[in-house]
């Protein structure tokens, strides 16, 4: 499976040298939409209502084939909770460009996910996303890097995002890193509305974002008054943690409220 997912993302890699103009973009049909000069590919897996669950996926190596891996779990959370999912890949995946911006997996620029400009490319991505679609309410389920980003993202815009799943994040970079430029949910959590509703997620194994981490900051959450959950998963590990039955099962419960 791996050996694959390896292939295919040597083959994504090559297809991003070339500017995508907004017009290349537009000619490549649906799966695609140009936000801040990217042209972003996504999958989409419709059901039923107005509501749009939208994932973000975390750190691969640059030119990875992301969506390979997420449209399985995307049209498994369509399914389950009967809402239109889109899996989207960020810029440098897939076949999404990187006109602009490096992918999050560049080995020579870290921490890109906790930059204001990365997170305001997001905000914007998923205000086109629910424009196109004339979503009514925007559920967000982010992993890792993903999960930085979008609990980031419900701080700068807290009216943006109804619902948030966030599986094995970093919710205070400065743990990690002394840029002071960086930024993550802890330097915006005042501004957090407390009418989104937010589930933390974290595994018993996960060496990455500890559980630790996750607990800290569903500490200070609840602290601060706003609606969040936590859910563990025992024995689980970062890779594919959003992906158990456990973290599963918190989505559908979640966006069904």
């Amino acid at each position: 499976m791996f050996k694959k997912f390896l292939v295919l993302s040597l083959f994504f890699a090559s297809s991003l040298l070339a500017n995508i103009t907004k017009d290349d973009c537009s000619k490549k049909g649906e799966g695609f939409i140009f936000v801040q000069n990217e042209c972003i590919n996504y999958k989409k897996f419709d059901a039923d209502g107005d509501s749009l669950n939208i994932i973000i996926h975390g750190t691969w190596d640059e030119g990875s084939d992301t969506l390979a891996r997420y449209s399985p779990f995307a049209e498994d959370i369509a399914m389950m909770s009967d809402i239109s999912t889109i899996a989207i890949a960020l810029p440098g995946y897939s076949q999404s460009s990187s006109n602009k911006l490096l992918s999050i997996g560049n080995k020579k620029v870290k921490n890109l996910a906790a930059t204001k400009e990365y997170i305001g490319f997001l905000a914007s991505l998923v205000e086109a996303l629910k424009e196109k679609y004339s979503a009514s309410k925007i559920n967000l389920i982010g992993h890792s890097a993903g999960c930085l980003m979008s609990s980031t993202l419900i701080g700068l815009k807290s009216d943006l995002v109804d619902n948030l799943v966030c599986v094995g994040g970093i919710y205070d970079i400065h743990q990690k890193s002394d840029d002071k430029n960086l930024i993550s949910a802890i330097d915006v959590i005042d501004n957090i509305s407390k009418n989104t509703k937010i589930v933390l997620v974290y595994g018993t194994a996960d060496d990455i974002s500890t559980p630790q981490m996750t607990i800290d900051f569903y500490n200070l959450a609840k602290l601060k008054g706003l609606d969040v959950n936590l859910v563990e998963v025992k024995d689980g590990v970062h890779l594919d943690l959003d992906m158990t039955s456990e973290s599963k099962n918190a989505i559908v419960e979640l966006v069904e409220e």
